[in-house]
């Protein structure tokens, strides 16, 4: 299945990139995750610290992991940091409210949010912010950096490029074919038309897999869209090593080719690096074949098995990335 995003000249130039992550969207899609395999290679060892309190699991059953999330839950107003997001949550009207959450399979006390401030609107939203501070908030400095890092990226992408190398290489699982943006996938399908409104990115930090957006077509349109992240972005507090300065390298490289570079420190097959990476198989064998020819990667061959390496200019490369950041946290 797909989705296809149809665009006019009009939308083109109203083409945008959030300037910082969006707490909403980060607070939903982080939901998203808690719920996830406790060996989730990301996110995993994240969740395993999350409190799955009985407020935690009542959040999770309106923001399921699979499906329909309300979109009254991110509303564009978040893009001016938590509180107005939140505001504008607990302001929801009653008839959105209710149309939205009539399309989920929710608690029986999600009925009562159709409610104009009702105690139990108060409460979610209290919820939410709770959560926000004990999950979300105390990675917020990883979160900003890395997002920061996508975000100078892509920029380049646009200066270089213009709109339409911006929107082709956002994710695999979008194609541009002028003046169409189609995003692949089981959980979208049909047809959205811009209709001049223009397009926000938003580079997300706990996006996972595809790229998602609102349900309703009605919504100003944004596309939310996985970054690729530092491995080690929930190195234990205090300990010992190196830090990297991932925005520069991500500037640099961009973001899912550096994510395949630090993958390969290790040494790892192309599975294991489409799997670090959020990216397809082929996805995975291309970037690395454009960082071998760079001189970054080598690749030994044992019969039928493949090992990504690091080439002696990629370890120095990794090791003054490193020093940047060392002496950015000094």
């Amino acid at each position: 299945m797909s989705l296809r995003i149809h665009f006019s000249g009009a939308d083109l130039a109203r083409v945008t990139l959030a300037e910082t992550p969006d707490p909403l969207w980060e607070l939903l899609l982080s939901l998203h995750a808690v719920q996830g395999p406790v060996d989730h290679p990301l996110f995993g060892r994240w969740s395993a610290e999350i409190s799955l309190t009985s407020q935690v699991r009542e959040l999770c059953r309106i923001a399921p992991a699979r499906g329909y999330s309300p979109d009254f839950l991110t509303p564009g107003e978040s893009a001016r940091g938590l509180d107005a997001g939140l505001e504008a949550v607990l302001t929801t009207p009653v008839p959105r409210l209710r149309s939205e959450l009539s399309l989920l399979d929710g608690p029986a006390w999600a009925n009562a949010l159709g409610e104009p401030r009702s105690t139990t609107l108060r409460d979610l939203v209290g919820g939410l912010a709770d959560y926000h501070r004990t999950a979300v908030q105390p990675h917020w400095t990883q979160i900003e950096k890395q997002v920061g890092g996508d975000r100078a990226a892509r920029a380049r992408i646009l200066l270089n490029g213009g709109v339409e190398a911006l929107l082709g290489g956002l994710h695999p699982a979008l194609r541009w074919q002028a003046p169409v943006l189609e995003l692949r996938g089981d959980h979208v399908q049909g047809d959205l038309h811009l209709n001049g409104r223009g397009l926000r990115l938003v580079p997300a930090f706990f996006c996972e897999g595809a790229p998602t957006l609102l349900a309703d077509p009605g919504l100003p349109p944004v596309l939310v869209y996985p970054i690729a992240h530092d491995p080690a972005w929930l190195a234990p507090a205090g300990a010992g090593g190196s830090s990297l300065d991932w925005a520069a390298l991500a500037a640099l490289l961009g973001p899912t080719r550096a994510q395949v570079l630090c993958a390969a420190a290790t040494g790892c097959n192309t599975t294991q690096l489409s799997k670090e990476a959020g990216i397809s198989l082929a996805s995975a064998s291309y970037h690395a074949s454009i960082l071998r020819e760079a001189g970054l990667l080598e690749t030994h061959r044992a019969g039928t098995a493949v090992k990504h390496t690091l080439s002696p200019l990629g370890r120095d490369l990794l090791a003054r990335q490193t020093s940047l950041g060392q002496s950015s946290v000094a």
